[in-house]
């Protein structure tokens, strides 16, 4: 049996996430079943998350172990082949047995971007949040340096409607990231995630934030940026970013922001 690492690349505009759902197209569900085309395996590839409906990623990392004999370098072909165009593989590798996807992860890079020009091209609009409207930019670039260190981040994780607690991007109640804490023993660190860093900067129209951190919570940096957004129309003050991580309350901090302005650049192992 070989375990394989592919690097891909997709739009996730026309899918409903990652993980296979019975009856909606997933980024998961399709490369099952070209993986399946070519060995002949029923295999359910593993991500290093789970992103939602609408989020795109450049550099999702993939596991799956197969008895195929096919060299990495042909399975890009074929995949590639059969695939659609808004799935892409750029890379494959066969690993030792112990590498992980999801469990051998130990950083991710997530960018978000917001176009602020008046008119939002359509070859733009899918991958951005347009919003046009006045935003201290000053300010939301000083909230987003708030959140870097190690917080609990309860307060920008989606909430299960039936047993209130976060989630994390594998889609199970959120377990931490830190060395040597376990949930069971600590429920207070069940929500605990290291940002190492947080910043936002101008890309021509576009308002862009990049985070990097040792793991994230389900939505949490689209919360992250729902919240920023109020600081920039001055609903909020860069202090109450603070205010809000302490709070450890959903209600606490913005909306949602939208999927489709949501990337995941890369993963570190």
């Amino acid at each position: 049996m070989r375990n394989l690492k592919l690097i891909v690349s997709y739009d996730g505009t026309g899918y409903a996430g990652w993980q296979v759902q019975p009856d909606s197209p997933t980024i998961q569900g399709t490369l099952a079943s070209a993986i399946g085309r070519i060995t002949g395996e029923k295999v359910l590839p593993q991500g290093s998350g789970r992103t939602d409906a609408g989020v795109h990623a450049l550099g999702q990392v993939v596991t799956f172990a197969t008895e195929s004999p096919v060299p990495p370098a042909n399975f890009v072909k074929a995949l590639n082949d059969i695939l659609p165009a808004a799935v892409r593989v750029l890379s494959a590798e066969e690993m030792t047995p112990e590498f992980h996807a999801r469990k051998s992860a130990r950083a991710k890079t997530y960018r978000y971007r917001i176009f602020r020009g008046a008119i939002c091209s359509p070859f733009v609009a899918r991958y951005v949040w347009h919003f046009p409207y006045p935003l201290e930019e000053d300010a939301m670039a000083a909230a987003a340096g708030v959140v870097v260190g190690e917080h609990d981040f309860t307060s920008f994780a989606a909430v299960d409607a039936e047993r209130g607690k976060g989630f994390n991007h594998e889609g199970h109640p959120s377990t931490p990231l830190r060395a040597g804490s376990g949930s069971l023993r600590n429920p207070d660190l069940l929500n605990v995630r290291s940002i190492f860093s947080s910043a936002w900067h101008r890309e021509g129209d576009e308002f862009v934030y990049t985070v990097w951190g040792a793991g994230f919570l389900h939505h949490m940096v689209r919360n992250l940026v729902g919240t920023f957004i109020l600081v920039g129309k001055k609903t909020l003050a860069v202090d109450d970013v603070k205010r809000i991580l302490e709070a450890r309350e959903r209600s606490a901090a913005g909306a949602t922001a939208p999927a489709g302005g949501l990337c995941l650049m890369s993963v570190e192992y």
